[in-house]
């Protein structure tokens, strides 16, 4: 790649007529939006033309074109011969692969996180934002990113999508699924009340909420309360009241051990422990209950919270709508599970008008745009080491929007990966969130809520 030369110089060269210099025509992709969509297009390799990453590499098929070498007829004249011509030889392809990616929210999503990146000099960061009726991704961005006219100038390690590929423990992110589940196994109800005690010992580890030295305990409070301050101690009070095998398979039946079957290449699929080890260690439950002890990525986090919002049915997130002629009408459209039900639209519904309480007086106000109604959830999570235990200074931040509350079409995270200094959910990914939300509110013509509410 470093010894091409653009075809206008080529051409400038040759009619120069240097004896001993050869110029050989090399044709390869080009990528227009430069990184802007790197992380789901991926690129096709100069040398061979093969696709290498992103859907270059799981699409390949719909996306190359066949080359064929056709020998002619000429007439005296040296004109083509028509009638020799083969049916067909003339005719161009002209479908195209299409996809659900909104470049503009793409655009102001990707600016959004690098400044956030920037601003907290964090490792690396994710958003996702999808419709959560059926799947399809607006946004999909990783930074840092490629660029995929270049790729021979980045590290490889840029060219897989984290988003699907790397594990991380979500924290209070997770929160809302748990009180859905119980609300949906009945072992609470939206007033059932929990002491928070600000600390809890459960075996021979104590576990403290977020704000134990300042705020102490809370007392008796309901699951509302317990997801606006984030409370650890009544997420694990609430979880226990459940026999930890049932939790178990609550957990496995919102896919946590399996891929989402998004269409790019590299997806992980999450990981729990046993569920013998679930059952017979207290502290697997108790941590559990606030997103810990367990890890996935953050495209099935978002595929979970879709279920919260759709009112309760996992749907497949997806990147490809399907190849289309340029008239638009479609030769082919994939094919994908049918959405499966989690959770009953009544649970669902509780819960997201519980999250909208976070954004209007919890920790996610940072998050809050007047005349909408949005429902929320900060996280705040350690980072596990890959020998055991965690690291005392490296967390994961993240925050999950779902807008707008009275009829939710889409999920929005952020995931903000070891961010420094004064670096919360609340304080790194509830912002980033808002700024996103924002601009889907400005590209979809989202209309301001008509119900009045509180600030």
């Amino acid at each position: 790649m470093g010894n091409t030369i653009p075809e206008a110089i080529a051409d400038q060269i040759a009619r120069l007529n240097l004896d001993g210099l050869e110029l050989i025509r090399q044709y390869s992709r080009f990528y227009p939006q430069n990184e802007l969509a790197s992380d789901v297009v991926g690129y096709v390799n100069i040398f061979d033309h093969l696709g290498q990453a992103g859907l270059e590499y799981t699409q390949e098929k719909f996306l190359e074109r066949e080359i064929r070498n056709i020998r002619l007829s000429r007439a005296g004249n040296g004109a083509l011969m028509p009638g020799h011509v083969p049916e067909g030889f003339m005719h161009l392809d002209d479908l195209r692969l299409q996809l659900t990616i909104d470049t503009r929210l793409q655009r102001a999503a990707r600016s959004a996180l690098k400044e956030t990146i920037k601003k907290f000099k964090a490792e690396r960061g994710s958003i996702i934002v999808m419709n959560v009726h059926n799947g399809s991704l607006l946004t999909l961005v990783c930074e840092p990113t490629y660029n995929p006219n270049q790729y021979s100038k980045f590290d490889v390690s840029l060219f897989k999508n984290w988003a699907l590929s790397d594990l991380y423990e979500p924290g209070s992110t997770f929160k809302p699924l748990n009180v859905a589940i119980a609300l949906e196994t009945g072992i609470i109800t939206a007033q059932t009340l929990f002491n928070d005690t600000g600390k809890i010992q459960i075996g021979e580890w104590p576990i403290l909420n977020h704000d134990y030295k300042s705020v102490g305990a809370r007392g008796m409070i309901n699951p509302t309360k317990i997801l606006q301050h984030s409370s650890n101690v009544g997420m694990v009070r609430m979880m226990r009241k459940m026999k930890p095998e049932v939790y178990y398979d609550w957990l496995e039946k919102l896919g946590l051990k399996q891929k989402v079957g998004i269409e790019l290449p590299a997806e992980t699929a999450g990981q729990l422990k046993s569920k013998y080890k679930f059952k017979v260690s207290p502290i697997e439950p108790a941590t559990a209950s606030f997103g810990q002890g367990f890890s996935l990525t953050p495209i099935q986090l978002t595929q979970m919270l879709g279920a919260l919002a759709n009112g309760g049915k996992l749907v497949t997130p997806h990147v490809v709508r399907g190849l289309f002629d340029t008239k638009g009408n479609p030769h082919w459209q994939p094919r994908r599970p049918a959405p499966r039900r989690v959770f009953s639209p009544n649970t669902t519904r509780t819960v997201v008008e519980m999250m909208e309480t976070v954004v209007t007086d919890g920790s996610g106000k940072a998050s809050r745009i007047p005349g909408y109604r949005i429902g929320g959830k900060t996280g705040t999570a350690q980072k596990a080491s890959p020998t055991g235990g965690y690291y005392s200074d490296a967390k994961i931040t993240s925050f999950v929007g779902i807008l707008p509350v009275e009829s939710p079409r889409y999920v929005i995270l952020a995931v903000v990966d070891e961010p420094q200094g004064n670096a919360f959910g609340s304080t790194v990914a509830a912002p980033l969130v808002k700024s996103v939300i924002e601009a889907l509110i400005a590209i979809e013509r989202i209309p301001p809520s008509s119900q009045n509410f509180r600030q």
